[in-house]
């Protein structure tokens, strides 16, 4: 199998685009507790890779892994929903 099969892909928010070049997404997901068995929320920020500066705060995105192109960013924006 190739990498190019293997690339995660998550949708999230994106919550800042101060940046140049990159936003910031906010993903969030739902998990069972372990121990009170009540399903929480569980969020976390990635950056993304964003070329043409075209998000702006509110937006869904789709954003997918790719190589280290900074210290924090991995992700590159896919497709903005």
């Amino acid at each position: 199998m190739s990498a190019a099969n293997l690339k995660r892909a998550l949708t999230g928010t994106v919550v800042s685009n101060k940046m140049d070049k990159t936003v910031t997404v906010l993903v969030e997901r739902k998990v069972k507790h372990p121990v009170l068995g009540k399903v929480v929320r569980v969020s976390k920020k990635y950056h993304a890779h964003d070329e043409n500066n075209a998000c702006n705060e509110g937006d869904m995105v789709t954003i997918e892994e790719m190589r280290p192109m900074s210290k924090t960013k991995t992700w590159r924006v896919a497709k903005a929903d």
